[in-house]
């Protein structure tokens, strides 16, 4: 379970839209915004958004217990 709260804050605090996240990791806006409803993303997905973001702590973002 992703926390989507939490990820859309540090896309925030690094200055960046969902959208420019979208581009990052090569889907559209729209597949980003539907990936973020459901809170599934792929693997190389997850890489690109936690070295392009500086995430220091991806396991309690991207692998968080419900």
């Amino acid at each position: 379970m992703i926390k989507t709260d939490e990820l859309r804050g540090i896309i925030a605090k690094n200055g960046f839209s969902q959208s420019d996240i979208a581009a990052k990791i090569g889907v559209t806006p729209k597949t980003f915004y539907e990936k973020m409803k459901i809170g599934v993303f792929g693997s190389d997905e997850i890489q690109i958004m936690i070295d392009e973001l500086h995430i220091s702590n991806p396991a309690d973002i991207f692998f968080a217990k419900e």
